[in-house]
This record gives C-alpha cells, structure tokens and sequence, in this order.
C-alpha cells in the first residue's frame, strides 16, 4: 500500500509532563547537559529547551522522544551532528533534509554542529567513541538564535544555505586532527567532499538527493520486521507526508489497516520482558502520533480516505486488551489490578489514554 497525505500545520497538546533540568547560562557546555534540559538566561528571563542528539540519523538513541520532552518549551532547540564518523570500522552517518524539515514542520530550530575530539575505542582498532561537540559554536549560535526574532522554518533554511557548507570543512578539518591524534582510520574524506557538492548546488539539490536516501531506506525497512515490532498482519506501508511548502517526508508505518473505509496508521512497540514497552519507546511512538494525528487530504492508492492514528503497546507479559477509545476507569483499573501493574506504569496508560483521546488518536496496550 501507499500511502500519501498532507500536512499544514501541527495542532496538538502534549499532555505527558518532561522534567527538565535548569540549565544556567554561565553553566552551559554541550558536552556535559543531559540530553535534553532547559537553558535559562537570567538577565532577559529568556529559555530555551535544548536537545541533542548522538547522530544525524534518526534511527538512533532515541532522538524523536528527546524532541517530543522538549515540544511544551515556547522556544525549541535541537542541537544535530552535521556529520558523524566512528572510523572505517563503525558506521558514518550525514544530516538529512527530511531531518530538518520535520524540525521545521514542528517548530524546533536546528543546530547543526560538529566533533573536534574523541577517544579510541577501547576493543575495536580503527574505531573511535566519546565523540564532543566544539561547545563554542554550539554557543554562538544559540547567542544567534537568542536575537532571532524569525520562525524556526527560516532559520534552518537560513543555517542550510549559510552555514552548512562551512561547517562540513570544520568538520574535515576535525575528524583529519582526530585521526592524526588517535592515530585511527576513518572514511575516506572523498564522501563528506560529494556532500559538500550536493549542499554548495543549492537546497532543491539537497532536498533532492535526501529525498532520493529516505526513499530508498523506506522500501529496505518496509521489507524489514525490527525485534521492538510484533506486527499481527505483517501489512508494512509506505507514507509520503507532504508539507506546505512542498517538502516531503518519507515513512514506513508498522501496520496499517481497513475496517469500514477507514485507514489505521498503527505505530507499534513491543517489550519480551516488561509489561509495558520503554518510555523512551513510547515517546518516540508519540511522536509519530504528533505526525499522523494531523494529516489531511490523506489518500491510499490515490483514492481520498479517512485515516485514523493508533499506537500500540504490547507486550509477552500481557493478555487480553484496553483501548483508549472504549475502555472506560473501571476496565483500565481491572486490566491493571489482573495484571500487577505498578503506580509507575498505571499512571503512564492514564496520561497516554488521555493525551490520545484530547488529540484524536487510539492507543492500544494489551498482549502480542
């Protein structure tokens, strides 16, 4: 199935409450805050909630649930890795334009920042860890966004066409030192030189040559079952999501399904050993919610149709279900007393059942 739809603008009310540490300004070192806190400037009474992530690709460390804790801030920052080499022997991964667009769709300014020191992997020849921003480029364009009085969308278009393409000789220039200093291999500087091509050609170019990655990507993952997912129809599918400006993004929902001319879009997570998936699986689920709760003009094989978002939990810990949509207090409460469930875990399907009934979509918890 293929799916194809449309966003205009995000509408939706975050309900799960993030606990992010203070951050001071006089503090502040990228290299050493959690992966997502709120930095505050005492003198302006002006915060920022700031998260980084460990690499430019999305499929990693949970980047979409470190979003979703800072979404409640009035103003968003996600700190990203240009690009991320772990030596010849490990992966190398570069930021994507569908990345900063979905920052873009939700309001997040994006810095892209890069590695000026690492260490060698203790195990593994020709690999390297415990990779650090360079904190002062991280700070002078957060003072940049401080005076920025224009909408995230225009920043990250601004830093692609402005910054990126010097930045990527910072980066060069670094991962050259780190090798000469670790005395480590890494990828062949040939790769990051043809993405400096593809930035200095324009963002349509840009837009173009990631536009041409996620798709492929998307047609290996629909094929591909990953171990979190326990599916009960196997019904992988392919969504495009365009914005207002054109922009596409490509995903590959779970499950899909039809039951009386309506679409399910079904995110699912799954956990072998808890009653209940992660939290940080359920964010980065929520997440996808965020998306699919506010697409219109959806069609499936070019026909319009009504799409309805689900995320589902399950678990080999569980039996029966409870859906967010028909159970009431009173069920929920049996399902919880029948299966053991602790305080923790009982307020986690309260707030999730009430942060998907006040934005319109299902979740699902029950056994596989």
């Amino acid at each position: 199935m293929d799916i194809f739809a449309e966003i205009t603008g995000i509408k939706y009310q975050k309900i799960f409450t993030s606990e992010l540490k203070l951050i001071n300004d006089l503090e502040f070192d990228i290299n050493l805050i959690p992966s997502n806190c709120l930095l505050s400037y005492c003198n302006n009474n002006l915060s920022f909630g700031i998260c980084k992530w460990v690499s430019p690709k999305r499929t990693r460390s949970y980047p979409y649930e470190r979003v979703y804790n800072i979404l409640s801030s009035s103003k968003k920052i996600s700190v990203i890795p240009v690009i991320k080499d772990e030596g010849i022997k490990g992966d190398r991964d570069f930021i994507q334009w569908d990345t900063i667009s979905l920052m873009s769709l939700l309001d997040v300014y994006v810095i892209l920042g890069y590695y000026d020191s690492a260490t060698k992997h203790k195990t593994r020849q020709d690999k390297i860890t415990n990779q650090k921003f360079n904190s002062g480029y991280i700070n002078s364009k957060i003072n940049e966004i401080k005076n920025y009085h224009s909408s995230a969308l225009h920043w990250n278009l601004k830093e692609i066409r402005e910054s990126l393409p010097s930045l990527i000789d910072n980066v060069k220039d670094s991962y050259q030192n780190i090798s000469n200093e670790l005395n480590v291999k890494l990828h062949d500087e040939k790769g990051i030189d043809k993405f400096q091509e593809i930035i200095l050609k324009g963002l349509n170019n840009f837009m173009e040559n990631s536009r041409e990655k996620a798709h492929l990507a998307q047609t290996r993952e629909k094929q591909t079952i990953q171990p979190k997912e326990v599916l009960n129809t196997l019904s992988k599918a392919t969504i495009t999501i365009k914005n207002y400006l054109g922009g596409l993004y490509f995903f590959t929902v779970d499950e899909v399904s039809i039951i009386d001319n309506k679409l399910y879009l079904i995110e699912s997570k799954h956990s072998n050993n808890s009653k209940l998936p992660s939290l940080s699986d359920i964010k980065d689920g929520l997440l996808k919610m965020i998306l699919y709760s506010n697409l219109e003009n959806t069609k499936l094989n070019d026909n319009l149709i009504e799409q309805i978002p689900v995320l589902n939990l399950s678990s080999n810990k569980l039996l029966g279900l409870i859906d967010s949509s028909t159970h009431n207090q009173e069920e929920v409460n049996k399902f919880s007393h029948q299966h053991k469930l602790s305080n923790k875990q009982i307020d986690i399907i309260h707030t999730l059942f009430q942060e998907a009934n006040t934005n319109n979509f299902i979740v699902k918890i029950g056994g596989i």
